[in-house]
């Protein structure tokens, strides 16, 4: 692993031979294979397999398998032993501290999806949050974000343009229900497209279920399944088999990821409409481009004033931008009179509605 540290030569009284070189080893440093905490010897969500992984939530992008050992929320462990099957791993609370060579370690709420952490890492005075992925809005579902006082705070950066300002939650759930409810006038299925994890139980969550039936998609019905087990509990739905009554689907509502838009399952549902809830949804362009019959603006990731917010709370001078508009975003915290870097890694945000990442910084447009 190669690291560049700074290093301060001493001058020895002795003879030459005897010089001395100190160096001063950082408490995060950026790798190859993720953000690693050499004190500690952990790393926290890497990208490839090491001895000892700290999580902060359990998307795919920063929970993956093969980590010797993985340390995450309690809440995000049945999923990330649904998604990766048996792995070593162990749960802890939030502010919960644990101690590793000296570190002081522990997960706070990040807001994203349910279990979703910073972590906090304390050494000798030096402390660094890494935020994972966050929203600052209580979603009424998952604990909602915490401010953490650091030196070093790591952010992400999905909606880091002046562009992205989000509705409130009512105001948009108030419009998917009042959607679906015309749709089952009309005598139509109404099919609203949301992650698997995270952005479909936020909207499960806030459905007015006296309106029908509520359907799942398999990848969300499982979802849930591992969230019960970590205690959470939701309304009255159905798993969508090929045994299901297709005369139910009129007037109800079916949930699903955005990878069925498009495909042969999505047609047993006919005559549907078909929203999507995204945070993409904010402008006009992912709109046309993508075939949904209403995008509603809905995102698990802050808006641009949520990014500046939690940056500025944390107190901290020296701000890494990992993934995102990670550009732009640097930039302005410069202009702003922090120390702002960005640090590439290999998250991925929020993907579009065209199944672009917004680690490639394309025009909105």
């Amino acid at each position: 692993m190669k690291t560049n540290l700074p290093t301060l030569f001493v001058p020895d009284l002795q003879p030459p031979a005897l010089n001395v070189v100190i160096v001063f080893m950082p408490l995060i440093t950026f790798t190859e294979n993720g953000i690693y905490c050499p004190q500690a010897d952990v790393y926290i969500d890497p990208w490839r397999p090491v001895p000892k992984a700290l999580i902060t939530h359990a998307h795919a992008d920063h929970s993956r398998y093969g980590m010797g050992k993985y340390l995450a929320h309690h809440h995000s462990i049945p999923v990330m032993q649904h998604r990766l099957g048996e792995i070593v791993a162990e749960g802890t609370g939030y502010g919960e501290k644990v101690q590793i060579n000296g570190v002081d370690i522990s997960f706070h709420p990040a807001g994203h999806i349910p279990g979703s952490s910073q972590i906090r890492l304390a050494y000798k005075g030096e402390v660094w949050v890494i935020s994972g992925d966050y929203k600052l809005a209580d979603d009424g579902f998952c604990a909602p974000f915490e401010t953490v006082k650091c030196n070093h705070f790591v952010t992400e950066s999905t909606f880091g343009l002046p562009v992205y300002k989000w509705k409130s939650q009512v105001e948009t759930m108030q419009e998917i229900n009042a959607w679906w409810a015309d749709n089952k006038t009309n005598g139509l299925t109404t099919v609203i497209l949301g992650y698997a994890l995270g952005k479909a139980q936020r909207i499960l969550a806030n459905l007015d279920t006296s309106i029908g039936e509520i359907f799942l998609h398999g990848a969300i019905y499982n979802s849930n399944l591992a969230l019960e087990k970590a205690g959470y509990v939701f309304p009255e739905t159905e798993r969508i088999t090929p045994e299901t009554d297709k005369k139910r689907y009129k007037g109800s509502i079916v949930i699903a990821p955005p990878s069925a838009m498009g495909s042969p399952w999505i047609r047993q549902f006919k005559p549907y409409q078909v929203g999507t809830a995204s945070g993409w949804m904010a402008l006009r362009g992912p709109r046309r481009r993508r075939n949904a019959d209403r995008g509603f603006i809905l995102s698990d990731h802050a808006d641009w004033a949520e990014l500046n917010t939690a940056v500025k709370s944390t107190g901290a001078e020296h701000i890494y931008v990992t993934h995102g508009y990670t550009s732009v975003y640097s930039k302005w915290l410069k202009s702003q009179g922090l120390d702002a870097h960005i640090v590439q890694t290999e998250f991925e945000g929020e993907l579009s509605e065209i199944g672009e990442s917004a680690t490639k910084e394309t025009d909105p447009e």
